[in-house]
């Protein structure tokens, strides 16, 4: 059985990735903040861990007890994050600060680990959730704490594969448009909704990039935009 990390388990991407590689018959650890309630998901292929991801050494504790236990970690995928809107004259470096901890320590946290331990078996695959925003200034206008931060996964993303050269471990970041959730919904009643994407069909993706159809492909920007 191989063995994948999601971050974030108790969200609405999170579960879809969770739901999906069990269903593909992995054993799944899922990280969730003491606060979050999770779905109940089968036992023997679940485990679930509380930890706060911005504190590094608790992080990196668990990730060791983990890799000791499983040996192996095949596959992480970190959906942890969060979101804020505001313009730059509404945004002080507390606020970007905030989005850093929530966007880029949560991913940068618990991918180091992982990555040192997929490095040393010269396998192992990767996904951080970016966005548009962080993807494309052009896109950034009126989010400027979670641009930034989410800017900052595209270069941690390909620094890793820089290293990572001549080796069988990969990063990729999934970029998706407006991820169709009951929230988001609430919050854009007016949008839509079939322009957008659905959090099942990001977590087909993610799992179809581990799958043996996808073993020869480098791609480090995943793009799943559907109409949008």
């Amino acid at each position: 059985m191989k063995t994948a990390i999601i971050t974030g388990a108790a969200g609405n991407l999170g579960t879809s990735v969770v739901r999906k590689f069990i269903h593909e018959g992995y054993g799944v650890i899922g990280t969730v903040s003491s606060n979050n309630s999770l779905v109940n998901f089968p036992k023997d292929q679940f485990e679930r861990i509380v930890v706060d991801l911005t504190k590094e050494d608790d992080v990196e504790k668990i990730i060791h007890a983990t890799i000791e236990k499983y040996k192996k970690i095949d596959v992480a995928v970190l959906t942890a994050g969060g979101f804020a809107i505001g313009k730059i004259s509404a945004t002080n470096t507390k606020d970007i600060f905030k989005q850093y901890e929530l966007n880029f320590e949560t991913a940068y946290n618990i991918a180091r680990p992982l990555f040192e331990h997929m490095l040393s078996l010269k396998e192992g695959r990767i996904f951080m959730i970016g966005s548009k925003p962080g993807l494309s200034t052009v896109y950034g206008k009126g989010m400027i704490a979670y641009s930034l931060s989410k800017s900052l996964i595209f270069r941690l993303a390909e620094l890793m594969n820089q290293e990572a050269k001549g080796t069988n471990v990969i990063t990729s970041v999934v970029v998706p448009s407006t991820i169709d959730t009951t929230e988001n919904r609430k919050s854009m009643p007016d949008a839509d909704f079939e322009t957008w994407v659905k959090p099942e069909i990001i977590a087909d993706t993610i799992y179809w990039y581990c799958s043996d159809n996808a073993t020869a492909i480098r791609e480090p920007v995943i793009k799943i935009y559907n109409k949008a």
